[in-house]
């Protein structure tokens, strides 16, 4: 049994006394008729959260400090809209490991799966409504945010609609489907001063995380190119992500959008000039309206050159390869919902060394989630807002645009930071 029953009177001499050499309360009572706890055993409260000193040996790495999650009344509350296999598979089950953020609503254009959903998450029915009642979340104090999870092309409208009702703004990527509905969303929040954030779960996930600061490191000298691929074989239609009206395009603005992201992240630069060739197999009418692959490339101003391969043909895969000076980091997995690893290769003595780095693995959606989550709560820029999102379709038109006049496009950085302060740990 843990021991975790401190009487008052012993809590107060022990947070008097400060015995503890890392300066929190520890030590405490044991359950009677047996032993005393050691001060290791029993941790201590510091700054409002339960800590533990370490007990594993200077040789192994320190465990983790146990969750410190917001009281439930505390935590910032979501009304998600729409109810697809993302939502469902992904997005609502990630609020049971959220620690700032919790379920207040659902906005479905299906009374009978959100009827379902909402007992399945403890929602009652008055928490369910539809795309024509959205308004009525104003009404909701317990809803401060709302995760717009519709096909691309609604995401102007009911982001709008949000700002509106004075809402904070989660929002799927893409962004949009064209620049100016990305700049009318970026508008409409600043207007109503409410805070808006695009879904680069990748952006808060470690490995890519640590991707990023082994750049920034030096460890292995400059950087000089990146490979990202994307690609997976989808199924039969209809969908609405062979529309071009719904989804703005095919496997770019879907999939090819996590290569394109990831490769302004870990260089943290802008490109200077894009090229891609996209593909379709005639007589499938799935590509009628969209493309079925695409390949490009991006030219960065310290000479870094991505390689970027996006597809909807072709076998999962979705990997990232760094190629330094001194060395080459390989990440299967680096666009995937799990599985993310991390190897290192460069040289050890007289040979190549091959090194695996292992990360604690943390839930992409929560982490994201929870990153709004705070930075609505402190009223500060999140890291992914909305013009993250803005220049990622300004290039992505200019990529289309490449493709259409088999010619490379020169491109321009935007006047000011994409990106808000890099996410905490946690």
């Amino acid at each position: 049994m843990p021991f975790d029953l401190l009487s008052p009177s012993r809590r107060e001499l022990m947070r008097v006394s400060g015995l503890s050499a890392l300066g929190i309360a520890l030590g405490g009572a044991g359950a009677p008729g047996y032993p005393e706890p050691s001060n290791m055993d029993v941790g201590g409260v510091q700054d409002g959260k339960v800590a533990f000193p370490n007990w594993r040996s200077e040789v192994e790495p320190r465990s983790s400090p146990p969750p410190a999650p917001l009281p439930p009344a505390e935590r910032v509350g979501y009304a998600v809209v729409a109810l697809g296999r993302l939502s469902l598979e992904e997005i609502l089950p990630a609020f049971g490991e959220c620690k700032r953020s919790r379920l207040a609503a659902l906005v479905t254009g299906s009374p009978e799966k959100g009827k379902v959903v909402a007992a399945q998450y403890g929602l009652p029915e008055s928490a369910v409504l539809g795309y024509a009642d959205f308004e009525k979340l104003r009404d909701m104090p317990g809803v401060q945010a709302v995760y717009i999870v519709l096909p691309n092309a609604m995401h102007r409208e009911y982001t709008q609609r949000a700002a509106a009702i004075g809402k904070h703004v989660l929002c799927e990527k893409p962004m949009a489907t064209s620049v100016a509905d990305a700049q009318a969303m970026v508008q409409a929040c600043t207007e109503a001063r409410v805070r808006l954030m695009i879904a680069y779960r990748c952006q808060y996930e470690p490995y890519n995380r640590a991707a990023i600061d082994l750049v920034r490191s030096g460890q292995l000298g400059r950087l000089r190119f990146i490979e990202a691929t994307n690609v997976q074989a989808n199924g039969p239609g209809p969908q609405w992500r062979y529309s071009k009206a719904l989804a703005g395009g095919g496997a770019m603005p879907d999939i090819g959008i996590y290569c394109l992201n990831a490769a302004r992240y870990i260089t943290g630069e802008e490109p200077i000039e894009v090229t891609a060739h996209t593909f379709s197999p005639e007589r499938d009418t799935r590509w009628a309206e969209v493309e079925e692959s695409i390949s490009f490339s991006l030219r960065f101003p310290s000479g870094v050159m991505a390689n970027c391969l996006a597809s909807y043909g072709a076998f999962n895969n979705k990997d990232l390869r760094l190629h330094f000076e001194a060395g080459t980091v390989e990440m299967p997995d680096a666009f995937s919902y799990v599985g993310q690893r991390m190897e290192v290769s460069r040289k050890s003595g007289q040979v190549v060394g091959r090194e695996e780095r292992v990360i604690e693995h943390k839930n992409q959606f929560a982490t994201e989630i929870d990153h709004f989550s705070e930075r609505v709560k402190s009223n500060e820029q999140p890291h992914t807002p909305g013009e993250e999102g803005l220049q990622d379709q300004r290039l992505t038109e200019a990529l289309y645009r490449s493709a259409a006049e088999n010619r490379p496009v020169q491109t321009q950085a935007p006047e000011a930071p994409t990106r808000g302060p890099v996410p905490t740990a946690g």
